[in-house]
């Protein structure tokens, strides 16, 4: 069984072609970084993956279930999905409410809009300030998220999406508005992740080959509603693929497993 399996599907929206004929398969333990101009449909491939979205056209098969043969509702529960887009469904009513960054992440248990205080017990307790510590912010347990930076945000969402134990955790353009410092202290926590946590698997979508964590396994590029090329990640992310991808030539290096990238000039 596949993680997440993509069948020639296509994604339409008044007239407007978002995926065409993208076929995908993740496998778990794998990491994918997913890249691709503005447009290219990165955000609804993700969207997909999330079981938020079902495809116009082909088949879309998450943990083993197909959909539209499945209640998403539970199936989302074994989903981790954190969107800078989107923020929190709860987020606004929390911030009014002075949650603080633990509540936060026990909302994570019950997937709910507001704190169900009779469903956590110590061990929810317990879990969510583990995690909040293995995203380096377990001193932020007591502190309103409505002031927390963004830094901070970010990761108390990535604890909170690891709250229910996913199978997947889905991070779409996680490091949008984040200053330098706080970038790479996200980047960091989600390396991090990946040896402690060797099962789960992680998609990442982003524009900036900078934020690709070094331990991706696997990349894909997207241009124009489809995919240019997916595989594994030393295959996909070289300057040929690239440059094919954003439309102009791109020189990229790689130092201590991280990429990096520039436009080559005339």
């Amino acid at each position: 069984m596949h993680v997440v399996e993509l069948e020639d599907v296509g994604v339409g929206v008044v007239g407007k072609t978002l995926l065409s004929g993208v076929d995908w398969q993740v496998d778990f333990g794998e990491h994918w970084a997913v890249l691709g101009p503005n447009g290219a449909g990165k955000t609804t491939l993700l969207s997909l993956a999330a079981a938020v979205r079902h495809p116009t056209r082909g088949a879309v098969t998450v943990l083993g279930h197909r959909l539209g043969r499945v209640d998403v509702r539970e199936l989302r529960r074994h989903i981790g999905l954190v969107a800078a887009s989107q923020g929190l469904v709860d987020e606004g009513l929390l911030e009014e409410e002075g949650a603080t960054a633990l509540t936060m992440v026990l909302t994570g248990h019950t997937g709910t809009s507001a704190p169900i205080w009779e469903l956590y017990g110590d061990a929810e307790r317990d879990r969510a300030l583990r995690l909040l510590g293995d995203l380096g912010c377990k001193d932020l347990a007591d502190r309103p998220f409505a002031v927390c930076s963004q830094g901070e945000r970010a990761r108390i969402r990535v604890a909170r999406a690891l709250m229910s134990d996913p199978a997947i955790l889905l991070l779409d353009e996680p490091f949008a508005g984040l200053d330098f410092p706080a970038r790479e202290d996200l980047i960091g926590a989600v390396e991090d992740l990946a040896s402690t946590r060797p099962v789960l698997t992680t998609v990442i979508v982003t524009h900036h080959l900078e934020e690709v964590p070094a331990t991706t396994t696997h990349a894909m590029l997207m241009k124009d509603a489809r995919v240019l090329a997916a595989g594994p990640v030393d295959e996909v992310l070289t300057p040929p693929m690239l440059s094919e991808c954003f439309g102009r030539s791109i020189q990229v290096d790689r130092l201590s497993g991280r990429w990096y990238a520039r436009a080559v000039r005339p």
